[in-house]
């Protein structure tokens, strides 16, 4: 039996080619809105894994720093440290801050943390160049996507920095590249003000303000403790909400990835029915100008089984096509993006199954003309 499916596809066959990379590039889309969506995920971890504490301390009836803000006494750590199951403790703050680059300044997520504690954020298989800080003041590591290098110097606030190392893949649960200074300069930073707003502060009697805040206390375990049980303990003697490594995990994934998580999921959902649409018109289209042919198949006794099976041949062989070039689409462009795209094996596979189902649905409407095609129009011309 003659291959009708490939006949008629030969027959117009850059048409169709176009036609499938067409409904590729919004496959492609599909693609990088799943990537895009993995991507937040990668980011909002990449700082608590690389602090990696077992408890965050912060202000009370908060849920912390990475959803809204906290501030507690950087003198808590000590009180902290000498609780029954804690090895150490450290404070630690976030701020986002504007880095002068050129014309356009760059926003970044800046990390403040005592470079001499006993626990540091920077991860040194991120470190690409130089080094850790090494002082309390006037040292910033940056990561490299900010366009600084080693030795450069920053002027933030009233004070220059000298860039002492460069990280890479390093950003905040927002997507914010992140760079880290002595946790002294950050609170100096942060309570920093302009001469007029000192001015106006003293003649509204405001003689000083308390810079020894923090936005976290973060604490490591001794081993055989139990993290739960440490917890209540401080919850109930410090008066202070408390969250293990993977509350703040959980914090962070219902509060900034869900909502996104259903945008995305909508957007996606919306380009996979267009898809949809698209493929069952281009189906419909390709049948009507060969009704003719079909008629005539028709009355020469080929059964419509046959038929049939062409036009979901051609359905299939569409949707194949265009998942093919759906993701070379998006393995070309995803690097061009600005926050992290990481497209997933098992997400183009789930895609693939999708585009076969999608394929097979939008083939009815063409199976459903092929069906009510009428014999006789072969002898009508």
């Amino acid at each position: 039996m003659i291959n009708l499916a490939k006949k008629d596809i030969s027959h117009s066959l850059g048409k169709f080619l176009v036609t499938a990379m067409g409904v590729g590039m919004l496959l492609g889309i599909v693609l990088i809105m799943m990537g895009v969506y993995r991507g937040m995920v990668v980011d909002a971890e990449i700082l608590i894994n690389d602090i990696n504490a077992d408890l965050w301390i912060v202000q009370e009836d908060t849920l912390g720093p990475f959803a809204e803000s906290s501030r507690v006494h950087e003198d808590l750590k000590n009180s902290i440290s000498i609780i029954d199951g804690v090895k150490y403790s450290e404070a630690i703050t976030f701020q986002n801050i504007q880095l002068p680059q050129g014309s356009m300044p760059i926003r970044v997520m800046a990390v403040g943390y005592d470079p001499f504690g006993n626990i540091n954020p920077i991860n040194p298989n991120r470190l690409i160049q130089g080094s850790k800080l090494t002082k309390d003041h006037y040292q910033i590591v940056v990561s490299k996507e900010t366009g600084f290098k080693l030795h450069d110097e920053i002027i933030l606030a009233r004070d220059k920095y000298e860039v002492v190392g460069v990280t890479e893949k390093t950003v905040s649960s927002g997507g914010d590249l992140l760079v880290y200074i002595s946790l002294k300069d950050a609170q100096k930073n942060q309570f920093s003000y302009s001469n007029n707003r000192v001015r106006s502060d003293r003649e509204r009697g405001i003689t000083q303000t308390d810079t020894s805040m923090v936005n976290a206390i973060i604490a490591n375990l001794k081993d055989g403790y139990n993290i739960d049980e440490v917890a209540k303990n401080i919850k109930e003697w410090k008066h202070k909400s408390v969250y293990t490594k993977q509350e703040q995990e959980d914090i962070l994934a219902k509060n900034l990835i869900e909502r996104a998580a259903k945008q995305i999921g909508l957007f996606t959902g919306i380009l996979i029915l267009v898809s949809t649409i698209i493929i069952a018109l281009i189906i419909y289209t390709m049948t009507l100008e060969k009704m003719k042919e079909i008629s005539i198949m028709k009355l020469i006794g080929i059964p419509n089984s046959v038929i049939i099976k062409m036009i979901v041949q051609e359905t299939l062989l569409l949707g194949i096509i265009a998942f093919i070039s759906g993701n070379i689409f998006s393995h070309l462009i995803y690097e061009k993006f600005p926050k992290r795209v990481v497209l997933e094996i098992s997400d183009a596979w789930l895609l693939f199954i999708v585009v076969i189902i999608v394929s097979i649905l939008s083939s009815f409407i063409g199976v459903k003309k092929v069906i009510s095609a009428d014999p006789a129009a072969a002898i009508g011309g």
